[in-house]
Order: structure tokens, then sequence, then C-alpha cells
């Protein structure tokens, strides 16, 4: 079931140390960050058949919430957009020639964008709308968060037209991928689910302050 024990293999090679993309410089003493990341589609089954019904029932990562816009109390504990980047500044175009060319998986979007990171708890987030993803029956939220370590985690809803054949899943089943984890400069980091996945890494914005490592 674990995407990374299946495309792991092919990728494992890429997964370096990569320079920050360049960025603006964000007001002084605010660390930003930038995150990228790859949403792709299982063309066949990445695991056994599950109680579908079920898992979107689950406790959600984020509280879908838009960071910086509309969450009440302090707005010094959520995060704030800042930019979307544009494709010439991906570190993760590799990947997606990868999974083009692969038999397995297809991309269904390829995003990166600036932000400072909420505060830990805060559950606070991004939609995929916010973040320039509009595909249809793909929906969501991405959080950053910051504690003692930084932290990337979703709530992200994919409803296909077909299901991957093997998953057991009728038609109009709604897949939900919900994780969150510690995550470090410049790793790729990947976010496992039998019908898709995400690809993701963090970088610190030049200029400010790396915290939350």
């Amino acid at each position: 079931m674990k995407i990374c024990k299946i495309v792991g293999a092919a990728l494992i090679t890429l997964s370096l140390c990569l320079p920050a993309a360049a960025q603006e410089t964000p007001p002084p003493n605010v660390a930003a960050y930038n995150v990228e990341v790859i949403i792709f589609r299982a063309t066949t089954a990445l695991g056994a058949p599950e109680n579908w019904a079920a898992e979107a029932s689950d406790r959600n990562f984020s509280n879908d919430s838009n960071a910086g816009e509309s969450v009440p109390g302090d707005a010094t504990q959520v995060g704030h957009f800042i930019k979307s980047l544009p494709e010439s500044q991906f570190l993760l175009n590799d990947i997606e020639t990868k999974l083009h060319a692969s038999a397995g998986y297809a991309p269904l979007a390829h995003v990166a964008w600036s932000q400072t990171a909420s505060a830990w708890g805060t559950r606070a987030g991004f939609a995929l709308a916010r973040l320039g993803v509009d595909v249809p029956g793909l929906s969501g939220t991405v959080v950053l968060e910051r504690g003692q370590f930084l932290h990337l985690g979703m709530t992200l809803d994919y409803a296909p037209a077909s299901s991957p054949a093997g998953l057991a899943a009728p038609p109009g089943t709604v897949f939900t991928l919900n994780a969150g984890r510690r995550v470090r400069f410049n790793e790729r980091n990947y976010f496992d689910h039998p019908a898709f996945g995400v690809i993701a890494i963090v970088t610190p914005v030049p200029g400010t302050r790396p915290a939350g490592r």
C-alpha cells in the first residue's frame, strides 16, 4: 500500500539536497518557506481493497481554514500566503517527467508557492484552489505548521471518474488522503494512498529566518 515502496526505487536516486528556489524577501524576522507539491493518481491499484466509505470519517489533519485569511484569533499564529511560484522555480520537474513516463501513475497537478507557517496545532492551511490547483474531483487543504520542528500535512479528497482496477471501489467513491509529518528542508516527501499520492518538498525562502527546522 505504500507508494514509497513502489515508486521509491525509481525516484530514490533523485532524493538529493537541492538549492532553494530564488524568491522575493518577506518582511525581516519572518520565516518563510517555499512549498512544492505534485499530486498524482494511480492508474493501477497500489494496495488492497479497503472500506472506502469508512475512510472519509477519519479525523482530518487540517481544519479546512484559509490560513491568514479567515481564521479568528491571533493572526500571527496562522500562515500567510505570499505568492505562487513560476514553473521556472520548480524543483520537482524531473519527478513529474518520470511520472508521465511511467505506466502506473499520471500527474494531476504540480504547483509551488511561498508562505509563512502556521503555529503547531492550529491545522490552518490553504485550500487547493487557493494554491492554483483546479482538477475535477480533487479538493482539500495543505497545512504547513511550525513548532519545534516543521510539519507538512494535508487532507485531500479525490473522486476520479473511474477508480483504479483492483480496489473494489464503486463508481463515485471519494478517496481521502489524510496525513502529516515532520519535514526537513530540501528533502522529498511521499504521502501515500492506494488511489493517489503526493510528492512534496519544502525549502526556506532566502533571506528569512529559517525557524522550525
